[in-house]
């Protein structure tokens, strides 16, 4: 018997230890909720569980941006709203100053009403903000390095050379090829809106071409406007000047006969001007960008043209003749239509926020998910280990205190 060297008890003592620190470390999870606590518990394990945290947040924070987003999105698209609700009022002031039924100081009193409603436009322009940001004053419209010059295209109307300088009003044909019925003695009017101020050329047309529509009598060249050509016919009218200020709207053609009738045909075939290239002021690059995703570069931009009376071409419209609300009509409906255009895209960019975010929110979910299986510990099976790891210990402590009892047997030898 040896007595220098309890094997028994040292190997007891080791078990002992073992069993304890398992169950330590089983309460240890078990008190946490993680299987990971420290690097030792899981290295690779750890690595890829931070880089999934740090995606699940970064999910997290994209689809509240998101969130901000469309709040942002429906701050603009609710002002205008009103600003349509205006251009409405508008374009029926115009349509009541067309009427000459009404006497000058019925459209005073109309001009007076139309003006309050211009400004009332631009201080919606001017005020309309989220989180101090302003919405609709061009600062979030994409960049411009040159002012553009807009540009008016009549497709219902084709020249027979594609040449404004040889052909003849009287050769004029609309697009099925069939002559407008133009005749030498008939008067042309061709008016439009420059920076609020109508302006009306008119002449006889005799020999006169097809350029006289750029002119401001038949000969002389209306510094307003360039008139051009395409190569399939189409008549082009090119505002000279850049700009807001440059911009020709609601381009009217009429055409009368000897007697003062409106040709009808022929007067809304060459009336029919749509501003193809809308005007442009020089301006940096304001649009926003919004971070819809959690890793660099996941994102999105968005624009929000000038929406003030200037941008609309509406600004100090006159209807104080008929002539100035006729053309005021069609300068209202192509200002009109530019803020549906505004609105609508506004209302496309939210529909696919709010898809974002659900694809935000599930990625989320199914990421949490994941790294909850690599970081999380299995309570049931855990509670299992520790009750084992307990169980162990204690039978551990009692064999121990049984192998301390062995040596005692030598003293047995000495009686």
């Amino acid at each position: 018997m040896i007595i220098n060297h309890n094997i028994t008890a040292l190997n007891t003592h080791r078990q002992l230890a073992t069993n304890t620190q398992a169950t330590s470390k089983n309460i240890e999870k078990l008190s946490s909720g993680l299987r990971i606590n420290r690097a030792g518990d899981d290295a690779a394990g750890l690595a890829i569980s931070e880089k999934m945290r740090g995606q699940i947040r970064g999910l997290d924070q994209a689809s509240r941006n998101s969130q901000d987003a469309i709040s942002m999105i429906q701050t603009a698209e609710g002002a205008l709203n009103e600003t349509h609700s205006i251009l409405q009022r508008m374009r029926e002031l115009g349509v009541q100053s067309a009427n000459d039924t009404n006497t000058s100081a019925d459209r005073t009193n109309v001009q007076d009403e139309m003006d309050q409603l211009g400004k009332e436009i631009d201080r919606i322009r001017s005020t309309t903000q989220f989180n101090t940001k302003n919405l609709l004053d061009g600062s979030m419209e994409k960049g411009v390095a040159a002012a553009v010059a807009n540009i008016n295209t009549n497709t219902a109307v084709k020249t027979a050379t594609v040449s404004v300088a040889t052909d003849a009003l009287t050769t004029l044909t609309d697009a099925n090829g069939n002559n407008l019925g133009i005749t030498a003695t008939d008067k042309i009017e061709v008016s439009y809106v420059k920076d609020g101020t109508t302006v009306t050329n008119s002449f006889t047309v005799g020999a006169l071409t097809t350029a006289a529509l750029g002119t401001t009598n038949g000969a002389a060249d209306d510094t307003d406007t360039a008139l051009t050509v395409d190569a399939t016919g189409n008549l082009l009218m090119t505002a000279s000047n850049t700009g807001f200020g440059g911009a020709v709207n609601g381009l009217t053609v009429t055409v009368k006969d000897s007697n003062g009738n409106v040709r009808t045909g022929a007067t809304n075939a060459l009336s029919s001007f749509t501003e193809t290239t809308a005007a442009a002021n020089i301006q940096t690059d304001g649009q926003a960008t919004f971070q819809i995703g959690a890793n660099t570069g996941q994102n999105i931009q968005l624009a929000i043209k000038d929406m003030g009376t200037a941008a609309l071409g509406v600004k100090d419209l006159k209807v104080g003749n008929q002539g100035q609300a006729n053309v005021a009509i069609k300068v209202i409906d192509s200002a009109m239509s530019k803020v549906s255009t505004e609105r609508s895209k506004l209302g496309a960019t939210q529909n696919r926020l709010e898809h974002t975010i659900n694809n935000l929110n599930t990625s989320s979910e199914n990421l949490t998910a994941a790294e909850s299986r690599i970081r999380d510990v299995d309570m049931a099976k855990e509670m299992m280990s520790q009750t084992k790891n307990s169980i162990l210990a204690q039978a551990a402590q009692a064999m121990l205190a049984q192998a301390n009892q062995q040596p005692q047997g030598v003293l047995q030898l000495l009686r």
